[in-house]
């Protein structure tokens, strides 16, 4: 992925966190000061957003040179020293605190996304998918971040997959209307998912034929008759509340993709720190 594509979000990030005056506490004690800052890993898990990071030093200093010692993907553990970045010391102080506030939210995504696929697996051949459920203008640095922990990305947006929901149904008359009306508007140009919420919808969904069927909130053993019904004819989806216990029974079942929003919405950030290297 090509990070400068970011750099208006890093720049934003910057101006809210330096304001019109700068860093003020740096700029008193520190002029032309060189320095070397060490990233260290205070958690278990898996890194995600390092050149995101080093993209904020360089945005401040382009001189700041940047060393990392992991890659994205890789495994971490307390006390690795992750990377170094050397430079003016005030700007790399100006850099800090929004640095690592990319890498500790994206790192912290993929983590959750590796610990809810070996979970997943643990049972069965359940492969996670992530939500829309993202900050705003931050959806394609979360779905990298899902990636790096290998798990799957959903659909990016509303404008690259027909997902007919509940609201949609209910709206529009039944699911069958639904479907008749996009195959009507685009032929098969998407592919096209149903939401629904109990057995006779499956059945409906089956009997017009779609390419995934999700299944919205069901019981286990609804899930399971889902399952017998729909064997080889489309792919299930089950979405609703998944947590590390449901996704282990869930993925028992047989679904093909289990959904989980909370990859990116409540995810818990992953701890970091830069620690400035005294001088001998």
């Amino acid at each position: 992925m090509n990070f400068k594509k970011f750099d208006t979000i890093i720049k934003s990030a910057l101006e809210e966190d330096l304001g019109n005056m700068g860093d003020v506490t740096s700029e008193a004690i520190f002029t032309h000061e060189q320095g070397t800052a060490a990233l260290v890993c205070k958690d278990t898990g898996i890194l995600a957003g390092i050149p995101l990071f080093f993209e904020v030093f360089l945005i401040i200093d382009e001189t700041i040179q940047c060393i990392n010692f992991f890659k994205d993907g890789d495994k971490l553990k307390p006390g690795d020293c992750v990377a170094r970045v050397s430079g003016n010391v005030k700007n790399l102080l100006k850099a800090e605190r929004t640095a690592l506030n990319f890498l500790s939210y994206l790192s912290g995504i993929a983590t959750e996304a590796d610990r809810l696929m070996t979970a997943a697996r643990e049972t069965g051949k359940s492969v996670i998918l992530d939500t829309r459920k993202t900050m705003p203008g931050y959806r394609e640095l979360a779905k990298y971040a899902v990636k790096t922990g290998g798990a799957q990305n959903h659909r990016m947006g509303l404008f690259d997959m027909i997902l007919i929901k509940d609201n949609h149904v209910d709206a529009a008359g039944g699911i069958r209307k639904s479907i008749e009306k996009v195959r009507q508007r685009w032929g098969g140009q998407f592919k096209v998912e149903v939401e629904c919420r109990n057995l006779e919808e499956v059945e409906e969904a089956l009997a017009v034929g779609v390419d995934i069927i999700m299944l919205d909130n069901m019981s286990c053993d609804m899930m399971k008759h889902a399952v017998k019904m729909c064997s080889g004819k489309t792919l299930l989806e089950a979405s609703g509340n998944m947590d590390l216990n449901k996704i282990r029974e869930v993925s028992a079942i047989g679904v093909d993709y289990i959904s989980v929003g909370a990859i990116t919405k409540s995810v818990k950030a992953f701890d970091f720190s830069l620690d400035m290297e005294t001088k001998a």
